[in-house]
């Protein structure tokens, strides 16, 4: 595609790297966030601020999105003043908030109705993957759509695979998250064991991390639960909200999730002990809370 206006709504711990990768690519961008002080530094190397989310549809060509829960997707999206009302026909929209599978096949149908072509594509790789531009892209709409798109997509992103029709994309991060989960608990076991055992945590992963209990979390999250850096790369709020989407969908299809829902259960007690701003390495000290 030729490089078209981006609209981008949401520059957190993530979407202000991706939006800087669009921009260093040769995008025009268009930001807009509910506190305008979170987009000063995009601000500053050439974005353009819109004052509303009807402002930066009408000029935009393709709308990326990537808030914190269904609810914020709902209000960006719908309403007289949201993007669907707005946005030009032939227009992209992009979210990829990590929400639910059924409000992604809602705006896919709205978004039709208009002339305007919508995604869901859900990402994972955290702060490291945004920064690196290594993002994994789980998509889901129309083929067509998801090609013109995809020059985007690989801006910010190296793993990018469409999963099916809209809706498909979400579904797919929900296994992403349900897979972490329980992941979670077990990088975070370790370490412990390690610590009671008398060893060197950083030692073991070198052997761990390698082998079959192999994993991003292990490799990623592990040194930074050992070093005590509970700083977000993906926060244990979000995390939170996320496993809530995947049980209530395992539920509808009448699908049993025991490991998920002893992971929120963890992870909500972490987030009553204010940790919910905190990275989902954090669960670290839930552990210690119990243990003391």
């Amino acid at each position: 595609m030729k490089r078209e206006k981006i609209g981008f709504v949401g520059t957190g711990v993530m979407g202000k790297s991706m939006a800087r990768h669009l921009m260093d690519a040769g995008y025009t961008l268009n930001v807009f966030t509910r506190t305008k002080e979170k987009a000063v530094e995009l601000l500053d190397q050439g974005a353009n601020w819109k004052d509303s989310i009807a402002a930066l549809a009408k000029d935009s060509d393709i709308i990326i999105t990537i808030v914190g829960y269904p609810s914020d997707v709902e209000s960006i999206y719908f309403g007289e003043h949201g993007l669907l009302e707005n946005a030009k026909p032939g227009s992209y929209v992009i979210d990829m908030t990590t929400s639910s599978p059924l409000l992604a096949q809602d705006i896919h149908k709205q978004a039709k109705e208009k002339g305007i072509h919508a995604l869901d594509a859900p990402v994972s790789g955290g702060d490291v993957g945004a920064q690196k531009a290594a993002l994994t892209i789980m998509a889901g709409g129309d083929t067509e759509s998801f090609q013109a798109i995809q020059p985007v997509f690989e801006i910010m992103g190296q793993n990018i695979v469409l999963q099916g029709e809209a809706g498909a994309g979400q579904h797919t991060k929900m296994c992403n998250q349900i897979a972490i989960a329980s992941g979670m608990l077990g990088v975070t076991e370790a370490i412990l064991y390690a610590e009671k055992a008398g060893l060197d945590p950083e030692t073991v992963l070198k052997s761990i991390e390698f082998g079959a209990a192999g994993s991003w979390s292990l490799s990623n999250l592990g040194p930074r639960m050992i070093r005590g850096d509970f700083a977000p790369g993906f926060y244990v709020k979000h995390f939170i909200k996320d496993m809530k989407i995947a049980i209530e969908s395992a539920e509808q299809m009448e699908l049993p999730v025991p490991g998920l829902k002893l992971a929120k259960e963890l992870y909500d007690k972490l987030n009553e002990a204010e940790g919910g701003n905190d990275g989902t390495q954090a669960l670290l000290k839930y552990y210690r809370i119990m243990m003391a």
